[in-house]
């Protein structure tokens, strides 16, 4: 089996047990600036077609470069020869070159008595390639007519196939232990769908298509080409794919630039939303989930699973880790899935891993909906989820649930019940969840492609898709950034509490803050109960909405602890959703404190938190001459620019002139190196 290997430069490879080219091979001359490269090793593993050459494939060097076009070739009926090179004068380093059909340009006239005769047509068919500042070797050109006919049936007479064929016929030695790992790129392999591209000689052995994507006509070549345009445009962009032994796609995952560098800010409570494999939709989409500083989803990657195993999502799992410089979240949400729930635990051992809430109730209907006295059902169960706030309180609550239906055989109950410390929010008071969990019932968790994605969408109508969501949320993200900082927020009483944080929360976080301050006013009978040193208990009163218009006043134990200033509500409000609650703040405002204390004023919410690059914590470990870090430092440091340009029309315009400055002059720093 093929699986991804995870370099520090999160390229996309796979390992397998040998190489596919042996690294002994050497070149042969013919003239005209002519290099043949042949083969040791590997004929088998070439049977399988070549993805055809395209703009922006990348290569770790010539000679894989050569492999790929060589073999390409091979399968077509050309042979291939390097038509130019070019050095750089001073290292003596090649860093472009053409690889032409060997049929390109015209041999020179010879003056021997029996010249041979031409075979050169002037063929146009070849590509170039560059060696980049990744150092890496990418396809910057490409024509794939020919002049003159090509067949495979007469492959194997061209000088540059001549070493491949030979090594073909070379006996194999036994397989060895694997003691070490190769790399092998994914252009050496195509993705098939049905059978295994293999020797006409050899009978077509069917695949099993229940262990790997189910791509349509043109899905292939969509996805593909996808993610060859975005790695040209958006350098950051990463993809990795997981290819079995018969070339079949199993897995794929990627991440544009965005996304990443929102994994440095936004990863420290992550869903993964498996809308789509749960709903059996065509395309098995997960995608990976966060909250960015307005209460946004914000997308940290995406994927395609091909089964629902262990196994995949363990794969899933290690490629997204290897997308985040391997700093897994402290708390990750999932639906209740088993092979998810295992890999989960395999790949972030460390992590909270919960179920969602939302996941599970919109399930209520479906699984319950039959039974008599659905509603009354469907209200307790909500009473006891909702409402609870203590253990106890829900145990009881439960317990009389089932009992007074008789719902003691429910098995989706019993499941629910065994696994109620993952999901139940009263389970869950110690846990950050920022935001991503509800405390009512009218509170819902749409997927982030909702509105996007269909039950019958395609891999090819998806990709185009993608971009279209991407921009709309990164659009909403943009006016939400703009309006907290120039926007001055209304104010709705008088407390203290409510001015310190107009000053810092972005407008939507601060909105829902505003809140709890109004919701100050509902609460009365502030009383200290109990005392144990500098902690003391108090209980606040509140009158609160119960079924219908109807009001019920609930107890809620606040403790404080004066040296600290430390608060802590029993309805955990601070955890479910990153701010404090208005019993915690009634209990300030009763010993005089006028400002929350700043370990309650989450940096995450602030309106600035981008713009001063809090994601630089936690990167101590990473090479510092690593272009991701270079990207996410670059994207900090813009940040102020793009928000002091959007001020005014006079900002804009400096900002964009500076800017064409800059790119300008970094187009003369590459000139001068090439």
């Amino acid at each position: 089996m093929y699986s991804v290997i995870y370099n520090e430069n999160m390229e996309e490879v796979c390992l397998n047990s040998e190489p596919v080219f042996d690294e002994g091979d050497e070149y042969e001359g013919d003239g005209d600036c002519q290099e043949e490269r042949g083969h040791g090793a590997g004929e088998t593993h070439l049977k399988k077609d070549p993805p055809q050459p395209t703009v922006g494939l990348e290569f770790d060097s010539f000679d894989e470069a050569y492999d790929f076009y060589n073999a390409y070739g091979k399968e077509r009926g050309f042979g291939i020869r390097v038509s130019n090179s070019w050095f750089r004068s001073k290292r003596k380093e090649r860093y472009r070159a053409k690889l032409s059909c060997s049929s390109a340009g015209f041999k020179k006239k010879s003056e021997a008595n029996n010249p041979r005769p031409e075979t050169r047509t002037g063929c146009p068919a070849m590509i170039v390639i560059r060696l980049m500042d990744s150092k890496r070797w990418r396809i910057v050109e490409v024509e794939l007519e020919h002049n003159h006919a090509v067949s495979p049936q007469i492959k194997r007479f061209y000088k540059s196939h001549k070493k491949m064929i030979l090594a073909a016929r070379r006996a194999q030695p036994p397989p060895e232990p694997v003691t070490e790992v190769h790399t092998i790129r994914l252009y050496q392999t195509a993705v098939c769908n049905g059978f295994t591209n293999v020797d006409e000689r050899e009978v077509l052995i069917p695949v099993d298509h229940s262990k790997h994507l189910e791509l349509k006509e043109g899905d292939t070549q969509a996805v593909y080409n996808y993610f060859c345009r975005m790695k040209l445009t958006n350098p950051n962009f990463l993809y990795l794919m997981d290819i079995d032994d018969d070339s079949c796609l199993r897995n794929v995952f990627w991440a544009d630039g965005r996304s990443r560098a929102a994994c440095g800010l936004f990863n420290d409570t992550v869903a993964i939303d498996t809308t789509c494999l749960t709903n059996k939709y065509d395309i098995p989409l997960i995608s990976f989930i966060g909250v960015n500083h307005h209460g946004q989803q914000v997308l940290l990657g995406c994927a395609f699973l091909g089964l629902d195993s262990v196994e995949y999502y363990v794969w899933i799992l290690r490629a997204w880790l290897n997308c985040i410089l391997g700093r897994p979240p402290e708390v990750i949400i999932t639906d209740q899935s088993k092979p998810l729930q295992s890999a989960v635990c395999e790949v972030f051992p460390k992590a909270r891993h919960c179920y969602g809430l939302w996941y599970i109730m919109q399930r209520v209907p479906e699984k319950l909906g039959g039974l008599k006295g659905y509603e009354a059902i469907k209200r307790q169960l909500n009473k006891a989820v909702y409402n609870s706030l203590k253990i106890v309180e829900f145990e009881t609550a439960w317990a009389d649930m089932i009992n007074r239906h008789g719902l003691g055989d429910n098995r989706w109950l019993q499941t629910l019940y065994e696994d109620r410390r993952r999901w139940v929010p009263v389970y869950l008071k110690d846990t950050f969840f920022a935001g991503m969990i509800p405390l009512q019932e009218n509170e819902s968790f749409n997927a982030f492609f909702d509105g996007y994605v269909h039950k019958h969408t395609s891999f090819k109508e998806f990709v185009d898709k993608y971009d279209l969501a991407l921009h709309r949320k990164h659009t909403k993200e943009a006016v939400a950034d703009l309006e907290s900082r120039n926007s001055c927020f209304e104010l709705k009483t008088r407390c203290s509490f409510e001015v310190q944080l107009s000053k810092v929360y972005t407008k939507e976080i601060f909105r829902r803050f505003q809140s709890e301050v109004e919701g100050m006013y509902s609460c009365f009978n502030t009383r200290q109960v109990t005392a144990n040193g500098p902690i003391t208990t108090y209980i606040v009163k509140e009158r609160v909405e119960v079924e219908g218009n109807e009001k019920e006043v609930k107890n809620y134990e606040v403790l404080y602890e004066t040296s600290q200033v430390d608060i802590r509500c029993i309805c955990s409000l601070f955890n479910y959703k990153g701010y404090l609650c208005r019993h915690a703040l009634n209990v300030l405002n009763y010993n005089g404190i006028e400002e929350i204390p700043s370990h309650y004023i989450l940096a995450r919410w602030s309106k600035d938190f981008k713009r001063r690059g809090l994601f630089d914590h936690g990167f101590n470990d990473v090479d510092m001459y690593n272009p991701l870090y270079w990207y996410h430092h670059l994207y900090k440091r813009a940040i102020p620019v793009l928000e002091e340009g959007a001020q005014s029309q006079d900002h804009y315009e400096v900002a964009v002139h500076e800017l064409e400055e800059l790119l300008n002059r970094l187009n003369l720093v590459e000139e001068n190196i090439v």
